[in-house]
């Protein structure tokens, strides 16, 4: 024994050898430990049931539905990576404390204005605020009643999933079918049955019905206000007025022949044109002008005109056009550039963090063109084509500068400032999703439920306070540009923002920003939780700092917060 231990020790002096035999040992170690957790997380994430999204598959009318002696083979779910928890203490907090899916808005009634197949029907009303249940309905699989995305799950669906993944897409309706398969589309090519053909409960949740064998239980949609109507890749804008001058306003036209609104947008899309615009049997194809703003949305009944190649759809009339927006992009607003002459005016477009600086910065730069600052570096944005990311701050060669700081140092480094504001229960969920999902991403469920959410709210609600109040206080010259004002009527806040930064305003360049107006920073709608997040004592406490704030806006002669802020 004492040999052994003698040539162990003789071994291990020799220095080489030594070194790389610890090498092997901390690889082997560190390897069993990676296998370890791997498992564990396999073992609580199957046990706890929050799995990614399944597979999506775009429509495919002639996939069969599975029997269900092959459920276990098809059966797939990504599971969810699991990160170990970061704290939310943020550099610019100072150690003795704090220094884009969206609300579910109703839109008009899509399915009997416009869905003749789904009209005169009775349904189980079930409207819960995002879906409402229309009936159930035949589905066949050579010729699918909603042709849109579709994916399955059978072991975990539920009827909010199937809703969540067809309305971030923009879909109008959402099907379930055999308990777990999910399918969307924008238009019902089926008939309705009785409601007992409906019987089969949902893998995820036994209470609620997902269709049955070949029938679906199908939901119409309210889409969120970033989510859009779509119809293929085309996005629906709404029904519209003939303009005075149709052919100035959109010069290229042509009668179709069995007019459908693939063939319009087809025309239109081939043309370089980003609108799309059916007259009964004429297709009229142009951009956003002074002429043709898209600003006066008309009832769609005054559109209701059935497609001669469609039986679904409307084409519109010769007084009212059904307008949609390709996929062509409008490039009169696309071109940017750094500041011909650099400035010595320092403009802080200033925030809290998940109040839509981002977004702002994307619209102030395509309105000017001219690139934005930053007083950080993010090199995900400048890979993004924020150009400006890289100077710094003072360079004088951006139009304003981001800035999340809100110390009075700070604050009185910059000559004027836009502050950006949105309702702090939206703020601070967008915000937290960022943190643990990136810029477009979602934090997940473990997150949410987890202890990191409390501590992130009771750390950020206070700041998103301090935050307006220390530049109304120290700010120089200030102006208030709320998210939610921006959102509903980007147009005219916009131009606002423009003149307030001295520059000349371009109505077509204004008129063409609507179109881009999401970028590549826009989530997928704000995916909306199944539970409230917020307990009541984190309402009391938000509740309160709401009105501190809106006091103190008024105080400066400003209107205070919109109304969806306030304590409800």
């Amino acid at each position: 024994m004492a040999r052994a231990l003698l040539k162990i020790h003789r071994y291990f002096r020799r220095k080489p050898v030594r070194f790389f035999s610890f090498i092997i040992l901390y690889l082997t170690a560190g390897s069993l430990v990676f296998l370890h957790s791997g498992f564990s997380s396999d073992s609580s994430t199957s046990g706890s049931g929050s799995g990614r999204d399944p597979v999506i598959s775009e429509g495919r009318a002639g996939v069969a539905s599975p029997t269900s002696d092959g459920l276990g083979v098809i059966g797939r779910v990504f599971k969810e990576t699991q990160r170990a928890p970061r704290r939310f203490r943020p550099p610019w907090m100072k150690e003795n404390g704090v220094q884009d899916a969206p609300e579910w808005a109703v839109r008009g009634d899509y399915a009997n204005s416009w869905n003749h197949g789904a009209k005169g029907r009775t349904t189980k009303e079930m409207d819960d605020g995002r879906a409402k249940y229309i009936g159930c309905y035949v589905d066949d699989t050579q010729k699918r009643a909603l042709r849109g995305v579709s994916f399955f799950d059978y072991k975990k669906m539920t009827v909010f999933r199937c809703q969540d993944n067809c309305a971030e897409r923009g879909y109008l309706y959402a099907g379930l079918e055999f308990g777990a398969e999910c399918y969307c589309g924008h238009k019902i090519q089926a008939s309705n049955v009785s409601e007992s053909d409906c019987n089969m409960g949902c893998k995820g949740e036994k209470t609620n019905l997902c269709g049955g064998p070949n029938r679906l239980s199908i939901y119409r949609l309210e889409l969120s206000q970033e989510s859009a109507r779509r119809y293929g890749s085309a996005i629906f804008k709404g029904c519209f007025k003939r303009p005075d001058n149709v052919t100035l306003a959109l010069p290229v036209s042509a009668v179709i022949q069995n007019m459908s609104v693939d063939k319009c947008v087809d025309m239109c899309t081939e043309k370089e044109f980003s609108l799309a615009a059916l007259a009964g049997e004429k297709c009229h194809c142009g951009f956003p002008t002074p002429l043709f703003t898209l600003h006066d949305h008309e009832d769609e009944e005054l559109c209701v005109h059935r497609c001669a190649g469609e039986d679904f759809d409307s084409c519109g009339n010769n007084d009212f056009f059904v307008v949609y927006q390709t996929q062509v992009q409008d490039n009169r607003c696309m071109d940017r550039r750094f500041l011909p002459t650099r400035t010595k005016q320092q403009v802080a477009l200033a925030s809290f963090p998940g109040a839509g600086n981002t977004w702002a910065r994307h619209l102030i730069e395509l309105a000017t063109g001219y690139y934005t600052g930053s007083y950080y570096f993010d090199g995900s944005l400048y890979n993004k084509g924020f150009k400006g990311e890289r100077d710094h701050w003072r360079s004088g060669r951006t139009v304003c500068i981001k800035t999340h700081e809100s110390g009075k140092k700070e604050i009185e480094a910059f000559d004027a400032s836009i502050i950006m504001i949105r309702n702090p229960y939206k703020a601070l969920m967008a915000e937290f999703n960022r943190k643990y999902g990136g810029h477009i991403g979602f934090a997940s469920q473990a997150h949410w439920k987890g202890k990191e959410w409390p501590e992130f709210v009771r750390n950020y609600a206070p700041w998103w306070a301090s935050h307006t109040l220390d530049w109304l206080k120290y700010g120089r010259k200030v102006h208030v540009v709320h998210f939610e004002d921006l959102k509903r009527d980007l147009f005219s806040h916009l131009k606002s923002m423009v003149l307030f930064l001295h520059l000349e305003v371009f109505e077509e360049r204004l008129l063409c920003v609507e179109g881009q107006k999401d970028g590549n920073f826009k989530r997928s709608g704000l995916r909306k939780l199944e539970y409230d997040p917020y307990t009541p004592e984190m309402r009391a406490n938000i509740d309160g700092l709401i009105k501190t704030v809106d006091t103190a806006l008024k105080k400066r002669n400003m209107s205070g917060v919109p109304d969806e802020y306030r304590p409800r």
